[in-house]
């Protein structure tokens, strides 16, 4: 054999080699993405509550550009040729799909044809139907800290370049939320010399407070008034704290909270007043809310539910070391506090009760997880059940006929929120809702 040959047969060999290799991959790609697929089950029918992707089949080619190019992973896949949205339930509206396809064959959309997505009316400038009320963030249908950022500052803009204006002991704006959202949007009209007030129901950093520990959250990169431009694009919770403390100390930002809006009036053509639950009264020219989409807890309406030891969410297990622990609720959240109870929480017990037989609303990789719980004797389940009442000592549970009382030290209720469509229609803001639209 020529030495040509050789080298051509060399060449055709790790060609073919090189070919293989990458053949498995995608045949091994595929068949996880296909047991996603199957894992998935209902939950491919809930619609994310903010933008995600919708693809055309007769205009996609399969090529998987779309698969590389979202930063959150796993929310795409190729099955069959064809690319498949997996994980819906996890994408928070990057767009970066989209941008990568060769064929334009992804949407982003609000909603499905099934299920709808309540959303306020907005004009460009995120402005209501009700002048000087505006809404921003994740209320507004987009997820990603960057987007609510963005969002802030862009109406904050439209404010200051506005007529409205406060007189006497009238505010310019009130901002309600002190998310990313709200604290761009107010970083921005301090910066344009307007006199602002920022809210917050609870503490400072909105859902950045909520996110479990050691969470990496996609950012940026983010641009906030008076503070400068932060190039990570990608954080851990604590250091999206760390930041966002070291925001509020670098420009002065001061935040009111446990001040819980429960009422939005128009007291002039030209001004709001905001009543708050403590019985304060605030006026203000402009309205910009950045509630988030968590809205209010859903509560259970049972006696002894207002017992300081209901909690509606959990962020340190380990405060309930050596206590009986009920969770409520059949849904990621619920399954994830009880998972995190027993694993960390060091509990006496962890019972979870659901009114359902099965966590079939569940992402499959917290399904696995609960029955091996469940299994190993580290978590009890009661199906079908609902709490009647809650004592200091103990809780009932209604099982069909029947009655269980378990020793109780702590409920945590986790059965989802007020809808933010019934929060904003409160406010008189008009809300549309999207069946798989633009």
């Amino acid at each position: 054999m020529s030495s040509t040959a050789l080298v051509y047969a060399v060449f055709v060999a790790v060609a073919g080699a090189a070919y293989f290799a990458w053949w498995m991959l995608h045949r091994k790609r595929e068949v996880v993405a296909a047991q996603r697929l199957e894992d998935a089950g209902d939950l491919l029918e809930l619609p994310p509550e903010g933008l995600h992707p919708r693809i055309d089949p007769y205009r996609c080619i399969g090529s998987g550009a779309c698969v590389l190019a979202c930063p959150e992973k796993e929310i795409l896949a190729v099955v069959g040729g064809r690319m498949r949205v997996a994980n819906p339930l996890a994408c928070v509206g990057h767009g970066a799909c989209a941008d990568a396809c060769p064929m334009q064959a992804i949407e982003l959309v609000f909603g499905n044809a099934k299920r709808g997505v309540e959303l306020p009316k907005l004009d460009p400038s995120y402005q209501t139907t009700r002048a000087g009320v505006y809404v921003i963030g994740e209320l507004s249908g987009m997820g990603l800290i960057a987007n609510a950022i963005r969002q802030g500052t862009l109406a904050a803009d439209h404010v200051a370049a506005g007529s409205r204006r406060g007189a006497a002991d009238v505010f310019d704006a009130i901002v309600v939320g002190a998310g990313p959202s709200g604290t761009a949007a107010t970083l921005r009209l301090m910066e344009r010399g307007l006199r602002v007030r920022l809210l917050d129901r609870e503490t400072y950093g909105g859902t950045i407070a909520h996110y479990p520990r050691a969470k990496v959250v996609m950012t940026g990169p983010l641009v906030l008034p008076l503070f400068g431009t932060v190039k990570k694009r990608t954080m851990s919770k604590e250091a999206l704290v760390e930041l966002w403390e070291d925001v509020r100390r670098r420009t002065g930002l001061e935040v009111d909270t446990s001040a819980l809006v429960e009422a939005l009036e128009a007291h002039t053509d030209a001004s709001w007043r905001v009543k708050l639950a403590d019985g304060r009264v605030l006026e203000a020219a402009n309205v910009l809310l950045a509630l988030g989409r968590r809205g209010s807890p859903q509560k259970l309406g049972v006696p002894g539910e207002e017992l300081s030891k209901v909690h509606y969410r959990l962020l340190e297990p380990e405060v309930f070391r050596g206590a009986h622990v009920l969770v409520v609720g059949g849904g990621n959240s619920a399954v994830e506090n009880a998972l995190s109870l027993a694993d960390e929480g060091g509990c006496a017990s962890v019972t979870i009760s659901y009114r359902r037989g099965s966590f079939d609303r569940c992402r499959a990789d917290n399904r696995r997880a609960i029955d091996a719980a469940v299994a190993a004797g580290r978590i009890r389940t009661v199906y079908e059940s609902t709490v009647t009442s809650i004592t200091e000592h103990d809780v009932t549970l209604s099982i069909g006929d029947e009655s269980l009382t378990l020793p109780n030290n702590a409920v945590v209720v986790q059965v989802g929120g007020v809808p933010p469509g019934r929060v904003l229609a409160t406010f008189g803001v008009d809300v549309v809702v999207k069946h798989g639209e633009a």
